[in-house]
């Protein structure tokens, strides 16, 4: 059966500065779980939990609608077996903000890699990054909202208009005097002024960053036709184009003993593809973590075994080999317990996680039990064995052949005489 899973715990204390993180350093403490036991072939999940520490937070730079995001980039570096850095993140969606209100931060971020060959890797925490994410969209203010709007001059405040007119909010700030103006603050990517169209208006000007980007002739309509109605809730002027910062928009009134009207102002947010580095916060580690070093795939070779014929290569004679038998070490499985093995204390917290490939382990055997032996005749001597060649005459062969015919009829002879002898003595003999 697997050996259950089990994880190590890192701890990663981090010091936040700039962004969102204000004039002073923001704190964070993060929880980094390792797995210990794991397989070739599996993925290597790290799981982390962040949470503040300290009084200081996170603040939001500004208002916004419902929909911003708190995102955490984490950075691990990997060395040994693979070279490179795994980024988990975390997002933690935003309610509608004010300036200087707490930021929500993820309570946890994830990171994956797929351990495709056995290795050994050290792990090691890196920086972090706290990004802030303005929701995209619209968000309008009206002219009455005097906290996000500052008039500066004579306008004066109508309220509870006459529906018909469609005025946002049925009210409107309205002025007649010559270089009054309203001003709006803000982050995003463009905006509308909205105020009325109607007869016997003056003009405005609309400043941009201090940039004086037009003049509008509120007693005409968008096409520049002369006006005989009243048009509430219209649209003076419309920029999209700005790149996302803050802003500075002003409304100033150009003519004198003529009325403007303005109603409201809408802010655009575009979709941004990347996270603006405006409220960027980064942290840095101020503990010493340690490094996490991960075996992924079983035990490593050991370095004195001398003895690593290759299994598969089965023609491969050694020339100085003179009939000794030769030994092939074997391996004899082990049983690795789950978990991780903390090295000694060694001052620098360098902690050393074991994640075996399978339940048991290859070791080489002290007692080697399996011999393989060469062939002992290493030439077949001539004649001997079916080889294909006659064995040589001797010299001498005739003179053996002919000292032993003589002896055969010598034999035979003797035979004769025998059989007479016995017949002489038994009565006479056939003649």
């Amino acid at each position: 059966m697997p050996a259950e899973a089990q994880t190590f715990n890192l701890v990663v204390d981090y010091s936040c500065t700039n962004g969102v993180a204000g004039s002073a350093p923001v704190t964070l403490r993060a929880r980094v779980q390792i797995p210990t036991t794991m397989q070739t072939g599996s993925m290597l999940s790290l799981g982390w939990t962040v949470e503040y520490t300290g009084t200081r937070r996170f603040m939001s730079p500004d208002y916004f609608p419902a929909g911003a995001k708190v995102s955490l980039v984490g950075n691990v570096k990997l060395e040994g077996a693979w070279n490179g850095v795994l980024q988990p993140r975390g997002v933690e969606e935003q309610g509608d903000l004010q300036p200087n209100m707490r930021l929500e931060v993820p309570e946890g971020m994830s990171s994956e890699a797929h351990m495709t060959e056995e290795g050994v890797i050290q792990l090691t925490p890196q920086g972090l990054t706290v990004d802030f994410v303005p929701p995209e969209g619209e968000e309008i203010v009206n002219d009455d909202e005097v906290s996000r709007i500052t008039y500066k001059g004579g306008w004066y405040h109508q309220g509870s208009l006459p529906m018909q007119y469609g005025d946002y909010g049925r009210d409107l700030h309205t002025t007649a005097n010559r270089t009054d103006e309203a001003v709006i603050k803000f982050h995003g990517t463009g905006f509308e002024v909205i105020g009325r169209r109607m007869p016997d208006v003056g003009r405005i000007r609309v400043i941009i960053d201090d940039d004086q980007s037009a003049i509008v002739d509120t007693s005409k309509t968008e096409s520049g036709e002369p006006t005989n109605v009243i048009e509430g809730n219209s649209t003076l002027w419309r920029r999209d184009d700005l790149p996302y910062g803050f802003h500075r928009l002003a409304v100033r009134a150009l003519d004198d003993g003529k009325d403007v009207h303005l109603d409201a102002f809408k802010l655009l947010t575009a979709d941004l593809i990347n996270p603006p580095t405006l409220h960027r916060s980064t942290c840095t580690i101020t503990n010493n973590p340690g490094t996490v070093e991960i075996n992924v795939g079983g035990a490593s070779p050991d370095p004195t075994d001398t003895h690593d014929p290759d299994p598969t290569d089965t023609n491969d004679p050694d020339p100085t080999d003179t009939g000794t038998p030769t030994v092939t070490p074997t391996t004899t499985p082990t049983t690795t317990p789950p978990g991780h093995h903390d090295l000694p204390n060694d001052g620098g917290r360098h902690v050393s996680v074991v994640v075996p490939g399978s339940t048991t382990t290859p070791t080489p055997s002290a007692n080697p039990t399996v011999t393989n032996y060469k062939a002992q005749v290493v030439a077949t001597p001539t004649g001997g064995v079916d080889t294909g060649e006659a064995p040589e005459r001797e010299a001498g062969s005739h003179g053996l052949l002919l000292s032993g015919s003589l002896l055969l009829m010598g034999s035979v002879t003797g035979g004769l005489l025998m059989r007479r002898r016995r017949a002489e003595h038994a009565g006479g003999m056939d003649r």
